[in-house]
């Protein structure tokens, strides 16, 4: 969704009705992950993508037919082997996309009034039904308890309350989902499908040390989608002109820094500095935090090292075994660019759970299917 935001939010701005293909559902390998959204606009223009071209094609007419009335609904694309160069993904798995209108001044208020908050990085949810005892497409946006009420409904009060309740606790971890719930919200029955999106704010990557790798770094780490920091005690280096596609620059000591920001479960922290009076306290600071990872840079030498300095600091085996170091995956890297997209590719890997090796060395599905939540 966010990579279309600014279509969108035009589209709902200048009240150009739309349809919404959102994948709510994926089995087996597929390229997208649900929450990918394609839009068709009133006048047949296309923005954005849920299987990177495989069905893109169908989908087009279904969602032009959705416009022209005939209703939301969700529709499934798979494969099989004589479906390979049909209607369907080449990739071998299945997806379920919603389909739906927003073509009312009404209905594109609400959904500019969406786009507005996961525009300015407010978590929120939406919920939305996708058959069973209740309307398919009806929708309800929920943020925190102490962020404002829920907006719209799902047709009871009920099934209003117990998806509210279930969409501030999805929100809370990042996940996004498919919750089953009875026509008036009861629990463990089968009756309602309802798909929940979370837009939580972009996870954290604070990089400390500003140096070339980290501007390769900063720029990798934008790209995934990730809310940059470069931290470094010295004004002459932690500059905005060297480090420019970073969301912030701060001139601070790094473990000071690290104690006083917000870090959470997806947060990613990339020690850059190798030198021992910045490293030490602040690998301290970092092994005290929830970071999904902690990669830091040096030799073998500065590697083994550092640990001994942080034992005699008082930091246990179990949380050194949470340092990446020698950062990065082995790729034969050279420059910082070369360096970065080797940092890169193992916070990748740490999120997905991924073996860093060759995929044409192993079998079985490509994409993995656990991992903490990361950019979207």
């Amino acid at each position: 969704m966010r990579d279309i935001l600014p279509d969108l939010r035009a589209r709902c701005a200048d009240g150009v009705p739309l349809a919404l293909a959102t994948v709510v559902a994926v089995h087996g390998s597929a390229p997208r992950d649900p929450g990918a959204v394609m839009a068709v606009d009133a006048a047949g223009t296309v923005v954005g993508s849920v299987s990177g071209g495989c069905v893109e094609g169908d989908l087009y007419e279904v969602a032009r037919e959705v416009l022209a009335g005939a209703g939301p609904r969700v529709v499934a694309y798979g494969i099989s082997d004589d479906e390979a160069f049909g209607v369907g993904l080449t990739c071998g798995g299945t997806i379920e996309v919603l389909v739906r209108r927003y073509a009312s001044a009404a209905e594109l208020a609400d959904l500019g009034a969406l786009l507005d908050l996961i525009a300015d990085d407010r978590p929120v949810a939406e919920a939305t039904v996708l058959s069973g005892a209740a309307e398919t497409g009806a929708r309800l946006v929920v943020r925190p308890s102490d962020a404002g009420p829920t907006t719209g409904t799902l047709g009871s009060e009920g099934l209003d309350a117990a998806v509210t309740d279930d969409a501030r606790g999805l929100l809370a971890q990042g996940h996004t989902t498919i919750q089953w719930y009875g026509a008036h919200g009861q629990r463990r029955m089968q009756e309602v499908a309802v798909f929940i999106r979370t837009y939580a704010p972009p996870p954290r990557m604070l990089v400390f040390g500003a140096i070339d790798h980290a501007a390769a770094t900063a720029r990798i780490g934008s790209f995934l989608g990730y809310r940059v920091t470069v931290c470094d005690a010295r004004p002459a280096f932690a500059t905005r002109e060297r480090f420019p596609t970073a969301d912030e620059v701060v001139r601070a000591w790094p473990h000071t820094y690290l104690e006083s920001t917000e870090v959470d479960a997806r947060t990613v922290i990339c020690v850059l500095t190798h030198d021992p009076k910045f490293d030490v306290p602040l690998l301290l600071a970092a092994l005290r935090t929830p970071a999904a990872y902690i990669g830091v840079m040096g030799s073998r030498r500065t590697h083994h090292d550092r640990l001994a300095r942080l034992r005699e600091a008082g930091a246990d085996e179990a949380a050194l075994a949470r340092l990446a170091s020698p950062v990065g995956l082995d790729l034969g890297a050279r420059t910082p660019e070369e360096t970065a997209v080797s940092i890169a590719a193992e916070v990748i890997q740490h999120r997905w759970g991924g073996t860093g090796r060759p995929l044409g060395e192993l079998t079985g599905a490509i994409h993995h299917p656990g991992g903490p939540a990361g950019p979207r």
